[in-house]
């Protein structure tokens, strides 16, 4: 196994909803989950992130945390409503001074940080005048980005515009399963459009506010695979679904136009997408220095059914899970790192992989969780494959430093490196986390322990 290429990242990833907390606290503003997570039966057990992991008065201790494990990196949301609580107008310094205590801390711990602009918390005022399915909320957004930039951007040097538009728009506005709750496949659509137009607008504001920093969009990249390989009709079901899901944010940030194939499928459905515009997929196609690969698992495809007109497997019979029922397949991320080295020649940053299990405290206190540990170790050999194949490949984020707030799944699915004991907030890491510290410290040789 070779050695991780000098200045390989090795840390971890969070959400600012995720574990936060302090929702009414500092001139936060109302987000859209805020609103969500009131909605009677929206979220698993009623659970929100009001609370969460307390990390906004916990963040000077779970800084010494990653310190102590030696993370290279750590990447982090800004809360929009925190930073701008109403989503327009002038910004709240209470906010802006909690990240920049973050940053600075990080800094002096010897952490590269790496901000995320958006990870799903829309301040709930734009949301009611439209949201996502607005133009001009990608309008307000690049106000709140060249914010965030003024106040940040000469410390910061890594951004990432959005985490995973997909789910942001197709589960926030057409599943119903995220925030907002829509069901509405074309306000879905013009959400994801509107939210690649503001990528493109931020990416502007980096190279005017942070012209040292470096800036990329984390997208959240399933593979699609047919059911029966030897069936025409599942290979081409798999085909539309990586069209219409991976191709469909992939192509416009870095090709400059929307896969024809997946195009051609969604109006079918939903009609003419009106919110395209002349010029937009230049502003989106901004060129960047990176690309985000957010990593879990696979999807499997079958046709017919389903509300595109194809059925998604999680995980085979008998195959390898995590607790939420998602296949492990290692395999599949080296594939998937190749295809988008040969695809779309841009350097590559993991910024999210990981895998949700049922850890306990143990009798004598400690958190073992083998599972994690072995999915770590599969996963980060493969991105190790993948750069011996010639992949341009920056880092690898764990998702995720604490057991969080997990959106529509609540509290339950346990992420985290380091477990979250909710009722008292304690942190305790996990043999996962003693892994990757041990790795950071040791190299691509403990892989092998």
């Amino acid at each position: 196994m070779s050695e991780f290429p000098r200045e390989f990242l090795l840390g971890a990833a969070t959400a600012a909803y995720s574990i936060e907390g302090a929702v009414r606290e500092g001139g936060r503003g109302e987000s859209i989950w805020d609103r969500f997570a009131r909605r009677p039966g929206a979220l698993a057990r009623g659970e929100s992130g009001e609370a969460a992991c307390d990390h906004y008065h916990r963040w000077r201790e779970d800084v010494a945390l990653m310190k102590s494990l030696g993370l290279g990196a750590y990447r982090f949301s800004i809360a929009w409503p925190r930073v701008v609580p109403a989503g327009r107008g002038p910004a709240n310094q209470v906010g802006l001074d909690f990240y920049r205590r973050l940053v600075d801390q990080l800094l002096e711990s010897g952490i590269v940080p790496c901000a995320t602009l958006y990870h799903w918390d829309l301040p709930q005022k734009l949301e009611d005048e439209g949201g996502w399915r607005r133009r001009d909320t990608a309008e307000r957004f690049a106000d709140y980005a060249a914010i965030a930039l003024a106040a940040l951007g000469d410390r910061v040097p890594l951004w990432i515009t959005h985490d995973d538009p997909w789910r942001a728009s197709m589960l926030g506005y057409f599943h119903g399963l995220h925030a907002p709750g829509a069901r509405d496949l074309s306000a879905a659509l013009a959400a994801a459009h509107h939210m690649l137009l503001s990528h493109g607008r931020a990416v502007t504001a980096v190279r005017a506010l942070a012209p040292a920093a470096r800036v990329g969009i984390a997208l959240g990249l399933s593979p699609a695979y047919p059911l029966h390989e030897e069936e025409a009709a599942d290979r081409a079901a798999a085909a539309l679904a990586d069209a219409c899901s991976s191709r469909w944010f992939l192509d416009p940030v870095l090709r400059g136009a929307y896969p024809a194939d997946g195009l051609a499928h969604l109006e079918r459905r939903a009609g003419p997408i009106r919110a395209i515009r002349d010029g937009d997929l230049v502003a989106i196609s901004n060129p960047t220095d990176f690309l985000g690969v957010n990593y879990d698992r696979r999807q499997v495809v079958a046709a017919g059914g389903g509300d595109l007109g194809w059925t998604v497997h999680d995980g085979l019979p008998g195959a390898r899970t995590t607790d939420l029922g998602w296949e492990i397949v290692p395999d599949c991320l080296v594939e998937l790192l190749v295809r988008l080295h040969g695809e779309y020649a841009v350097p590559l940053l993991v910024t999210g992989s990981g895998a949700a299990f049922d850890d306990r405290i143990g009798p004598d206190g400690e958190v073992d969780d083998p599972k994690r540990v072995a999915f770590l170790r599969d996963h980060i050999r493969a991105a190790l494959t993948a750069i011996e194949r010639g992949v341009a490949l920056e880092g690898y984020l764990v998702w995720s430093l604490l057991d969080g707030f997990e959106w529509a799944s609540g509290r339950g699915p346990r992420f985290g490196i380091v477990y979250v004991d909710h009722p008292t907030q304690r942190r305790i890491p996990k043999s996962s986390a003693r892994f990757l510290a041990g790795l950071i410290r040791d190299g691509a040789a403990a892989l092998d322990r």
